[in-house]
């Protein structure tokens, strides 16, 4: 039996017989036909079912003839979209482009391009006038023949991150989650060598035993809107090493934090964290904890060797790059007034670039699409300024709030391509890794500080074996919530999401591997993590990371970084990173 045909038999539940041959047979070849997989045919008759009926339905041989015509219709759509595209200039995208507010509804009182996108799909293949932005083929300026620094990114192909979302399952959610756990119980065994095996937090023992699990918090126990507290702590184990169970959790009242960070006086928990504790279950239906083993530190980048030519200076911004009155955007403007002054060898922008929670967009108060925003405020403002410096290159990182994306999920693909045609201007997923003349950088638009800041529950407990580290850093609850990143290895380590703040994430659990901050547990952190976020403005040293905070460009500040090449010592002794101010 052929993959396509068992895969087919798999999906409808039934046997390769004489009895379903004619179903299995019609299945197969609709799959031939549209070059579709059975598991894309189910989700196509998933989604045409739920439509009409409001739940799914059986599959039966009556069927075939509406998903063929669905197919078609799909097929047809697409087709039109791409001629639409290639007949009409400046196209609506992300998610607005199918909004009543700019597609198909009254253009009465619209000008510019903004009338032309909000005529019915027929109307534009009459070819109306449209002012272009002018991009790749009217752009006359210098293109550098070498940049100032190497960049290296990400190897993968776009079209790996553009994955489809709201597709996963619930294994798929399952397995990712294990995956986290397993990895961190290899993890725990690696770091303390004295822990055997690990063990099982449901199973009654009356030895302690080092468990590795997540923290989750009761509902139940909590109340809607309560924080993480002593009485709602759950541990979740993988199935693995606890047969994926549930199990209340209790933290003894001599506690002991052991392997931290000395001078913090304890250990900071949220939903989702993953810990390791040692302690053991005496049958009462929940596992006590006497000692919370700290998560390992990622290990510092060895040293780089002194290379004067390695040496380069960067800008780092954040968005909103426009206040919430008016799309002026005055704040970025200034901003590139201060490029095209100062050169620096790299710019590094986070968007959002066009907010889709901005009053004018979310109102549809606007003379132009979307694209043809981003493009004349944004692309054609940093060739301008590539044309005065043009060994300078420019990083681009998307935000779920960006309208200009069509991909608004955590984690999130880079902007399309046909956005920019100047191999200066880098477009970067979200989050990213890249290194810059062998210096590393991590990189993330979510405001995961804040999200943590709300979700922290900090547990003292008496230090044991403690790590020494900077005395600046150890008591200072922003180093604290950078160094959670840093240990938990992702740049979203909440889970699930808080649900007052869910609609700046739209997390994607399934893909949560693009998230981590190391391509594995035991890599180096990162030499520089850029976390903007809306608590105040900082640049220090975590661990042996430089963090940084550039808050918004809308409260007026940005970070000017330094790289010095030439020296000795980690890369986090040659980093000078500062706060700047908007003139």
């Amino acid at each position: 039996m052929s993959s396509l045909r068992s895969d087919v038999c798999e999906w409808l539940g039934a046997a390769d017989s004489e009895e379903h041959l004619g179903l299995i047979n019609e299945c197969v070849t609709i799959c031939q036909m549209y070059n579709l997989t059975a598991k894309d045919l189910q989700y196509k008759w998933e989604a045409l079912s739920y439509g009409k009926a409001q739940r799914i339905l059986r599959f039966t041989c009556e069927s075939a003839a509406d998903m063929k015509a669905q197919i078609q219709r799909e097929i047809q759509a697409k087709n039109a979209s791409n001629m639409s595209k290639s007949t009409a200039t400046g196209p609506v995208r992300g998610r607005l482009a199918n909004s009543a507010k700019f597609v198909g509804v009254n253009a009465k009182g619209l000008t510019g391009p903004l009338k032309a996108a909000a005529q019915p799909p027929k109307a534009l293949f009459g070819g109306m006038a449209i002012v272009p932005v002018k991009l790749e083929q009217d752009f006359d300026g210098p293109i550098a023949s070498s940049s100032r620094v190497t960049f290296v990114g990400q190897k993968e192909a776009r079209k790996n991150r553009a994955y489809r979302y709201m597709y996963e399952t619930l294994g798929e959610r399952s397995d990712t989650l294990d995956a986290q756990l397993d990895g961190f119980g290899e993890l725990v065994l690696k770091h303390y060598q004295d822990v055997g095996q690990l063990g099982h937090p449901g199973v009654f023992s009356e030895e302690s035993c080092v468990v590795v699990g997540r923290i989750v918090i009761d509902a139940d126990a909590s109340g809607p809107g309560v924080k993480l507290n002593d009485q709602s702590l759950i541990l979740e184990s993988s199935r693995s090493h606890g047969d994926g169970l549930r199990v209340p959790l209790q933290l003894a009242q001599d506690l002991k934090i052991r392997g931290g960070y000395k001078g913090l006086g304890g250990v900071g928990l949220f939903p989702g964290a993953v810990v390791a504790l040692k302690g053991r279950n005496g049958g009462g239906g929940y596992f006590i904890a006497s000692e919370i083993m700290a998560i390992p530190p990622m290990p510092a980048s060895p040293t780089p060797p002194s290379n004067a030519a390695a040496s380069f200076d960067m800008c780092i911004a954040c968005g909103p790059f426009t206040p919430d009155a008016n799309l002026d955007y005055k704040p970025w403007r200034s901003l590139i007034v201060h490029l095209k002054a100062s050169k620096p060898a790299v710019v590094l922008l986070l968007g959002p670039f066009v907010d889709a929670t901005h009053a004018h967009i979310h109102d549809g108060i606007v003379d132009e699409t979307p694209s043809d925003i981003f493009k004349h405020q944004f692309i054609v403002p940093l060739r301008d300024f590539l044309s005065q410096s043009p060994t300078s290159t420019v990083l681009l990182v998307p935000s779920v709030n960006d309208i200009v994306s069509d991909h608004a999920v955590f984690p999130q693909c880079e902007l399309d391509d046909e956005f920019c045609g100047d191999p200066r201007i880098r477009l970067l997923p979200n989050p990213a890794r890249f290194s810059l003349n062998g210096i590393c950088f991590a990189v993330c638009s979510v405001d995961v500080l804040y999200h943590l800041r709300k979700e922290e529950y900090f547990r003292r407990g008496e230090e044991v074996d403690s790590i020494v580290c900077e005395p600046g850093a150890a008591s200072d609850p922003m180093s604290n919530l950078s160094r959670y990143i840093l240990q938990q290895r992702s740049f979203y380590p909440i889970f699930p999401v808080p649900l007052d703040v869910a609609h700046e994430v739209n997390l994607d659990v399934s893909h949560s591997a693009e998230l981590r901050v190391a391509e594995s547990p035991d890599d180096p952190g990162p030499d520089v993590l850029v976390l903007p976020s809306r608590l105040k403005h900082f640049s220090k040293v975590v661990d042996s990371s430089v963090v940084v905070n550039p808050s918004y460009l809308t409260k007026g500040t940005y970070t000017t970084l330094s790289y010095s090449g030439q020296g000795t010592g980690f890369p986090k002794d040659r980093i000078s990173a500062d706060i700047a101010r908007l003139s």
